[in-house]
């Protein structure tokens, strides 16, 4: 008996196809399978329990709303990629509603002791050179490079994210860039 497995963001686009068709089964199953990385990935990026907690509601009912969009999508993309882009910008979404909100704090940002997940299968896809490169930069660089390269936020999105100025989000984009071609050459 032949029995074929597909690798699992195969098997996570066949659930948003079915989320599309209206399978709560398919959303229970894409929620089990994800929720708890996207939260941790979420949760890295700001440290207000309340603001994630949202993200991730917004999140699954854009999921559940728009799964027709992913699945009708003719370019071949990875459904746990689609529902990351869908999870950062609520996040910058909820940036900007709290920045528009006078009497509010700003959300802080997580502090990250350890590279991120991320960064290491970055780091690791990419060269020992370049890991060590990576760590030997300033957090807030390493900052927006994870936004920028990793999570594929604009400028502007990058800036709301980490509560500087844009100028302030592209200097360091081009610092860390710099001291990465250094460390490289």
């Amino acid at each position: 008996m032949l029995n074929v497995r597909r690798s699992q963001d195969e098997d996570e686009g066949e659930l948003v196809r079915r989320i599309a068709a209206g399978d709560r089964r398919a959303f229970d199953e894409l929620y089990r399978r994800t929720s708890p990385w996207l939260l941790a990935r979420l949760r890295r990026r700001c440290a207000d329990d309340d603001v994630v907690a949202d993200v991730m509601q917004e999140t699954y009912l854009a999921v559940w709303r728009a799964a027709g969009s992913f699945a009708g999508a003719a370019v071949a993309g990875s459904a746990v990629g689609w529902l990351w882009t869908i999870a950062a910008h609520r996040l910058v979404d909820a940036f900007r509603r709290r920045a528009r909100l006078n009497d509010l704090p700003a959300v802080p940002l997580a502090e990250t002791v350890a590279p991120a997940a991320e960064d290491e299968v970055l780091a690791g896809r990419v060269g020992q050179e370049l890991e060590q490169a990576l760590l030997v930069l300033p957090p807030e660089a390493r900052q927006v490079l994870r936004a920028m390269v990793l999570d594929g936020l604009s400028v502007r999105e990058t800036s709301v994210l980490l509560g500087v100025p844009e100028n302030t989000v592209k200097t360091r984009a081009r610092r860390a860039r710099i001291a990465l071609r250094e460390a490289l050459s």
